[in-house]
């Protein structure tokens, strides 16, 4: 394993899965990091397919989820989805990519045997890919960082639920075989389980973006009478919020796991690089300006590193560990674009080009920083929660 990643504290089962996942990505998937198949949309689906078939041979595709159903802690995912991340490719590969990995844990926790069967199944078998549809278009005012804003509604008509909204956003929505479709009802926020595609859910465009990792990139959707049965609603009228909060802390979290590796494997190209060329008489490291950038590199990632084993120790407790995964996020997502920017600074002209993953890396982590909350809403929340904090303070 790369000598900068923790291996202390982690289960030897976790360890076994770390290392295989390890040595597929650097060995089998980093060699297709320039397959012409990765388009400015993300991957296709037939290198995406590819590439699992691969992994599933190698026996790491899906390798968070055990083969009993159960899935690993939140430390023990740590340890494998940060290796899955050494490639941008390498999460599509194992099928612990964002949605699909948030996916799958939220209906391993709350959908019934049936729709586990029919929905969470094939996305563990690397069958179908995933889509969560919950953002809406700030043209139409809908819902964002702020999901009480949500638009979309669901009604009942007979045995059925009719849903019609736009959503925008969507990450994978193109190609999707499933979809979490969320809605509010008269009790509140609602959550959906549906077949894709459906003639019902139209993609309207799918978005130019500055990231470019994910299969069929984010699309904007309309949703115009889509009848789901009541029984792919997940739990009951008005439970969507809470059912949402199940999902965002480990999924919020697992984005860190990823782009943390692929932050370990931008920085090994950068020192590679600076230990290799020569500038002004002396190896690009020998000069004090970017040996301290690598060192500032080296601080970085062992604090994000150990910010995301502090935070999945949290939620192994059984916690919602909201404000520890906010505190995460903001703590990981700055520190790796730091790390990623100074990647590229190290590298001068070859930073910018598609030469390397460093480039992309760079794109792909300032994406991150907006993913799941960008860092403002989070230090807003977390000021709310000082606030509460205090006043429950004054008044004991």
């Amino acid at each position: 394993m790369s000598n900068l990643l923790e291996t202390t504290g982690i289960s030897a089962r976790a360890l076994d899965i770390a290392d295989r996942v390890e040595r597929f990505v650097r060995e089998t998937v980093a060699p297709y990091e320039r397959d012409p198949r990765r388009t400015s949309h993300g991957p296709s689906d037939e290198l995406a397919t590819e590439l699992k078939v691969l992994a599933r041979a190698a026996g790491v595709l899906t390798p968070h989820v055990l083969p009993d159903g159960g899935h690993l802690t939140q430390r023990e995912t740590a340890a494998v989805l940060i290796r899955s991340g050494l490639s941008p490719l390498g999460p599509i590969a194992c099928n612990t990519a964002a949605p699909d990995e948030g996916n799958m844990y939220l209906l391993g926790k709350v959908a019934s045997p049936e729709l586990k069967a029919r929905y969470l199944e094939p996305m563990i078998r690397g069958e179908k890919r995933s889509a969560f549809f919950m953002t809406e278009p700030a043209e139409d005012g809908g819902a964002g960082s702020d999901p009480s804003m949500m638009l979309t509604t669901c009604r009942m008509d007979g045995n059925h639920w009719v849903i019609n909204g736009r959503k925008t956003y969507i990450t994978g929505a193109d190609g999707a075989g499933v979809g979490i479709v969320m809605a509010k009802s008269e009790d509140g926020a609602c959550m959906f389980l549906v077949d894709l595609p459906d003639p019902a859910i139209r993609i309207e465009r799918v978005m130019d973006t500055i990231d470019s990792s994910m299969p069929g990139g984010h699309a904007v959707v309309s949703i115009n009478n889509l009848r789901v049965p009541a029984t792919q609603m997940l739990g009951e009228s008005g439970e969507g919020f809470r059912y949402a909060q199940v999902r965002l802390s480990p999924a919020r979290l697992s984005h860190c796991m990823r782009w943390l590796g692929a932050c370990v494997r931008a920085n090994e190209i950068a020192t590679d690089y600076a230990n290799r060329r020569m500038a002004f008489g002396k190896q690009l490291i020998d000069h004090e300006g970017v040996g301290f950038m690598l060192a500032e590199n080296l601080l970085d990632l062992k604090q994000a590193e150990l910010m995301i084993y502090w935070c999945a120790d949290v939620l192994d407790t059984g916690a919602g560990g909201t404000a520890q995964s906010s505190m995460a996020k903001v703590a990981v997502s700055e520190a790796l674009m730091r790390i990623a920017d100074r990647c590229v600074q190290v590298m001068g002209g070859q930073g910018v080009t598609g030469d390397t993953i460093v480039e992309q890396v760079f794109r792909e982590i300032r994406a991150f920083r907006i993913y799941d909350g960008p860092t403002e809403v989070h230090k807003w929340s977390l000021a709310k929660k000082i606030k509460r904090d205090w006043k429950k303070a004054q008044e004991a």
